[in-house]
């Protein structure tokens, strides 16, 4: 046991001697080091630092950022409140009931367009929706039953006006359909662009089929009306 004792004594001895000697050579280039920085700071010859300044990148970037953020239009829905063909020279008001209720569509009806209140709003991804009546009999004591007489007429090609506020919403019609008042077959609200559907029976009264015209959203500007 004792050569063990005696190994391990000599083996700790020796370590520290290592790291005295270590401490010894740190110090010892420390000085010389720092001796040498300064004769070259006296004599001039240290390299100059290099300077980064990042606040003019800084500064393009959050102007570009405003330019953009100013540039980008805002998202702005509306409701509708005028329709204007003039391919078949129609014109006529619209309504927003804000319910479904069949008697406060109905009611309405009888004053013009209405947009169906789950359909899609101007300015919006969506399927703006608007029904109204239609009639061909010579003679009807309100006008309003006459609101969409004609837009079975209507080809590819043709331009729809839809007004709210203070903006024109201008559309291009796509298609026309004529359908089965019997039909199940619903209009598709959920589309991924931006829509127009247009819907009427072809005579008031008897509602045997009725007209579905459907149109793509062109472009939208500022007017007064």
């Amino acid at each position: 046991m004792n050569w063990g004792i005696t190994a391990a004594v000599q083996l700790l001895r020796a370590g520290q001697r290592i790291s005295t000697r270590k401490w010894h050579f740190l110090s010892l280039f420390v000085i010389l080091f720092s001796g040498s920085v300064l004769a070259l700071a006296e004599l001039d010859l240290l390299p100059e630092p290099i300077r980064v300044s990042v606040a003019p990148a800084i500064a393009l970037a959050t102007s570009q950022a405003a330019t953009a953020t100013a540039s980008m239009p805002s998202a702005r829905t509306e409701e509708p409140v005028k329709i204007a063909i003039p391919a078949i020279n129609l014109t006529a008001t619209i309504a927003n009931p804000g319910t479904t209720d069949a008697e406060v569509l109905d009611q309405a009806l009888l004053k013009g367009a209405v947009r169906y209140p789950t359909s899609a709003l101007l300015g919006a991804t969506g399927n703006v929706v608007l029904f109204g009546h239609s009639s061909y009999l010579p003679v009807v004591g309100n006008q309003a039953y006459k609101t969409f007489d004609g837009i079975q007429k209507l080809v590819a090609g043709d331009v729809i006006t839809v007004y709210a506020a203070d903006t024109a919403y201008t559309y291009r019609v796509r298609g026309v359909a004529k359908e089965s008042a019997a039909s199940d077959a619903g209009i598709d609200l959920a589309v991924a662009g931006r829509e127009l559907t247009l819907a009427t029976c072809n005579s008031f009264g008897a509602k045997t089929d009725r007209f579905i015209v459907t149109a793509d959203f062109v472009e939208s500007h500022s007017i007064s009306i």
